[in-house]
């Protein structure tokens, strides 16, 4: 039968360590299994807007995030091509006021560390690394089985498949595959003294164009700059997705070139000795199959343009963890009070954030002027579009 395990969570990234603190904190017993030989993070920044917030505060890290985090004054739309300003969004004091927390950026590192740090700290929570799962399954009765590469397994009285992106334990529930965007980012921190004076340091901003968008925001307290920089390839086709044929170092200076001096200068303090293609799938309407049920990125990657991937993974474990609580721990009941609850919203993030990049980057003479002339008559503080994403929800 293998090891027991009462609830075994599938990767150690921000979806599955909160899933893991959620359980806990609710009274259950958890193991977290990550494939890398440690416990870390890949990428530089990271945005956590309000709703995710909400559910770190709960989870007495407040004090931990802001001990690195920043909090950007303002949001700051403009035209990667010209510079000019399209909108502001203010994230003070009007913001918080709405929302009940602050608009947060950060080193996904610490916010990593921090998780980390509080799953080894609470006496319900284990930690293992360098576990490869080949193998999920649902045994039809009192439990699931893991199987590990090294042959061992485990017989679970649930599983939380939080694999991200290329997720194993999404093959239980659905055939699908991700889906290329054929957009690639670069990504890299830059220290604020490299940074020209007339970068506001604290404020996030954002260029946006077609084809291609550049994000600067402060991290570590100010003391460093996330960039990313992200572009439609004209040399991609579905058939080379996989490669490396795509993409490349010489198309982001290409596609940058014609850019407003802030952007070009910006693009030409990025490393460019690794980049990310943009991934994500179509919403599913099932994450569940018995004992085993899918969290953040394996249930419903999406792409970056809400800043949302990471923001949902966190909404998810707070809602799995109370409907496991409301169920006194039965698993299969739980799992689909909690799907049915998240499905219709992620299914909206995931979709919006689609249309919202396509908005974003349409290069034809409708789009970008409707959304130009939308944007230069909204308030700093009209956060109407934000409400149904940022507000408390209603649970």
């Amino acid at each position: 039968m293998g090891v027991r395990v009462p609830f075994l969570i599938i990767g150690g990234g921000i979806g599955g360590m909160t899933a893991g603190l959620c359980l806990a904190r609710a009274g259950f017993d958890v193991h977290v299994v990550e494939q890398a030989p440690e416990f870390g993070e890949l990428g530089a920044g990271i945005q956590l807007a309000p709703n995710a917030l909400r559910v770190l505060t709960a989870l007495d890290l407040g004090p931990d995030l802001a001990a690195v985090a920043v909090y950007p004054r303002n949001l700051v739309f403009l035209h990667a091509d010209t510079g000019r300003r399209l909108t502001t969004v203010d994230l003070g004091d009007a913001f918080r006021a709405r929302y009940g927390q602050p608009y947060t950026v950060l080193h996904r590192g610490d916010l990593l560390d921090i998780l980390l740090a509080a799953c080894r700290a609470h006496e319900r929570v284990t930690l293992e690394s360098g576990r490869e799962v080949v193998e999920v399954r649902d045994a039809e009765g009192e439990s699931a089985t893991v199987r590990f590469a090294d042959g061992e397994t485990y017989a679970c009285e649930a599983v939380i498949g939080a694999d991200g992106l290329w997720s194993r334990t999404r093959a239980l529930v659905a055939d699908d595959a991700p889906l290329c965007s054929g957009y690639v980012a670069y990504r890299g921190t830059v220290p604020a003294g490299d940074l020209p004076d007339s970068a506001r340091p604290d404020d996030e901003l954002i260029w946006i164009g077609p084809g291609k968008h550049l994000v600067r925001y402060p991290i570590r307290r100010g003391e460093l700059h996330n960039q990313v920089a992200v572009f439609r390839s004209r040399r991609y086709r579905p058939e080379i997705a996989a490669s490396d044929d795509w993409g490349t170092a010489d198309e982001l200076r290409e596609h940058f070139a014609d850019g407003a001096e802030q952007v070009r200068a910006a693009v030409a303090l990025l490393g460019t000795h690794r980049r990310w293609p943009m991934y994500d799938r179509a919403p599913i309407d099932n994450w569940t199959t018995g004992r085993v049920t899918l969290l953040g990125d394996a249930a419903h990657p999406m792409l970056q343009y809400l800043a949302q991937g990471a923001c949902q993974a966190i909404e998810d474990a707070e809602c799995l963890a109370r409907h496991l609580a409301a169920h006194d721990g039965k698993a299969p009941a739980a799992f689909a009070a909690y799907q049915a609850e998240r499905i219709p919203r992620t299914a909206t993030v995931q979709r919006l954030a689609r249309a919202w990049g396509e908005v974003w980057h349409d290069d034809g003479p409708v789009i970008p002027a409707l959304r130009d002339r939308l944007f230069a008559r909204r308030a700093p503080d009209d956060y109407t579009d934000l409400d149904w994403l940022y507000q408390r929800p209603t649970h």
